[in-house]
């Protein structure tokens, strides 16, 4: 597997510490972009790379290798960790300080790794892929997470924010929010999603700026202090 570690090695100490989960695309300039933008911030920040060549790969090919990871949270979740591991082993990380992002997929893949019980301070999903509701694995969650989706996204129907938000109650999550973002739709975080040529995936500037913002609130609250 081949990621993007982004760090400012100007900076001296141990440093709080991100790990980036990509869009369904593939590993593109939008998740290596977010990780240097963190690292500009004073984070560590890693994007992984689930799908193994360090690049995006062909529409065709991205979505069969999306299909077989969207039938297989199991996979997802070692996958997630095995990127985590990456992450932890680095020698600038305080380990005692670690979000995790996702974009489309990516924050499906965040929310999985959170349900493995990790050490994690806070999860954040940009446009995530919800998947079913899982109480059971959903209960091991520990950090706090907040959702960013597009009210109009058609990837993200509103009965799967209703089914998250059921799952979150029923497995007690102590720490969790959604923010919906009228007139989005998805892959609003990305400047070249208009260029897919799908139906409501495009860029919105505001939602972009909102939800990062609200990450970054988040993140101070849970991992500058």
């Amino acid at each position: 597997m081949v990621g993007h570690f982004a760090i400012d090695n100007l900076q001296p100490g141990l440093r709080p510490a991100v790990l980036v989960c990509h869009e369904g695309s593939g590993l593109g300039e939008n998740a290596k972009g977010r990780a240097v933008r963190l690292a500009g911030l004073g984070y560590a920040a890693f994007a992984l790379d689930y799908f193994g060549d360090g690049k995006a790969p062909p529409r065709d090919e991205a979505m069969a290798r999306l299909g077989v990871l969207m039938g297989d949270p199991q996979l997802t979740r070692e996958m997630a960790l095995a990127g985590l591991h990456v992450l932890l082993e680095q020698e600038q990380v305080d380990t005692n300080r670690v979000a995790v992002i996702g974009y489309c997929f990516g924050g499906a893949m965040a929310v999985e790794l959170a349900r493995t019980g990790a050490d994690l301070a806070a999860v954040v999903g940009f446009h995530p892929g919800i998947g079913p509701p899982n109480p059971t694995y959903s209960r091991n969650i520990r950090a706090s997470i907040l959702m960013c989706c597009g009210a109009d996204d058609p990837v993200v129907p509103p009965e799967r924010r209703v089914e998250f938000e059921a799952d979150m109650k029923e497995a007690g999550v102590a720490d969790w929010r959604i923010e919906v973002y009228g007139g989005v739709g998805h892959s609003f975080t990305n400047p070249l999603a208009s260029e897919m040529g799908m139906p409501g995936f495009a860029y919105d500037a505001t939602a972009d700026r909102r939800s990062w913002r609200s990450m970054l609130d988040l993140f101070a609250e849970k991992l500058r202090n």
